[in-house]
């Protein structure tokens, strides 16, 4: 079996399409990074004077509703008066100079729920066509007859090629995240902005179930091109259960509670749990929903959804697809 690994691994690395691909998941985040970056600069000098200039222009316009504030603070929603009702008034209708800020500042916290996101889902996509171009080849090429000749038990060369896929990708999908997660971290220390360790540690256990989530993509790339011996057939399926699936359920009308989601239990393992909305009873809308002080027992429409719940959704939908793919690869004649 360990020569079995190396063979395969050995038959991947040669892959061109594998290559380019791999490469195309470190340079997309590398670009996102670099945007990243850009997006969220300092303010320059030029920038700080132009927005202190439109402050005091606006600032100037401004005075005209504060002294309508003060002569009608009931209009305005105000209760106090003398001295603090001016300064309320002026409080929420004069202008800050933070309103004119051009580029929001880096915030590490923030990143964890978008461009941390935003990579893992570039490179599973990616690795997803990894595991499915790699073993489409094999079919395509007619190579696969020539492989079985070597290593007849067919088990066997199955879950070598299921277990290099998968392992390549988790690796992929661990330096690359770690690296990403990292550049951020020491671009927010360059730049004197708050990084707590907590946060820190946050994103590299994202950057670990971030891995999980690539590794599962190349899997199932794998497993499916396995099962219909074709890329395309593999990529077609994929296309349509993305767009047409959705609007095939709305069509004929099937209720699709959010927590039985694919996106939602993607969302669930990548940041260790989000939240969903459910169907509540009729009787929460009733105004009688229940009785005590907060939402009665039953009328909460937003429930958490945790990482264990997204990995036992798609640890069943691999399983259910393994099951298959291997059946079919052990049964079915290799032309």
């Amino acid at each position: 079996m360990i020569r079995l690994l190396r063979v395969e691994l050995t038959r991947l690395r040669w892959r061109r399409a594998v290559v380019l691909l791999i490469l195309a998941a470190v340079v997309v985040p590398l670009l996102i990074a670099a945007v990243t970056a850009w997006e969220t600069r300092p303010p320059s000098e030029a920038d700080l004077a132009s927005a202190q200039q439109q402050l005091e222009r606006d600032t100037e316009t401004a005075r005209a509703e504060v002294e309508d504030c003060v002569a009608a603070p009931e209009d305005w929603g105000m209760s106090a008066d003398g001295p603090a009702l001016r300064q309320e008034c002026e409080e929420m209708v004069l202008p800050q100079l933070d309103w004119y800020a051009v580029r929001q500042e880096l915030d590490l916290r923030t990143q964890l729920d978008e461009t941390v996101v935003a990579v893992v889902m570039v490179v599973a996509l990616l690795m997803m066509l990894v595991g499915a171009t790699f073993a489409g080849h094999d079919w395509t090429s007619g190579s696969m007859s020539n492989q079985l000749l070597v290593q007849p038990r067919r088990g066997r060369v199955w879950a070598a090629k299921a277990i290099t896929v998968t392992a390549t990708a988790a690796l992929v999908g661990a330096v690359v995240g770690a690296a990403y997660w990292t550049f951020l971290y020491g671009l927010a220390r360059w730049r004197d902005l708050p990084a707590s360790g907590a946060v820190v540690g946050d994103g590299y256990e994202q950057v670990l179930r971030g891995a999980v989530v690539v590794a599962g993509a190349a899997l199932a790339g794998y497993l499916l091109t396995m099962l219909f011996r074709s890329t395309i057939a593999t990529l077609g399926v994929l296309i349509g259960v993305a767009l047409l699936g959705g609007m095939l359920i709305a069509l004929l009308g099937i209720p699709t509670p959010e927590q039985w989601q694919p996106g939602a239990n993607l969302a669930a393992i990548v940041r260790n749990g989000t939240e969903v909305y459910v169907e509540v009873p009729e009787s929460c809308y009733s105004g009688n929903p229940g009785t005590g002080p907060g939402i009665a027992p039953g009328c909460d429409d937003i429930r958490d959804l945790s990482a264990a719940r997204g990995l036992t959704y798609y640890g069943v939908l691999a399983l259910a697809t393994a099951a298959l793919s291997l059946a079919s690869f052990r049964r079915r004649d290799v032309p």
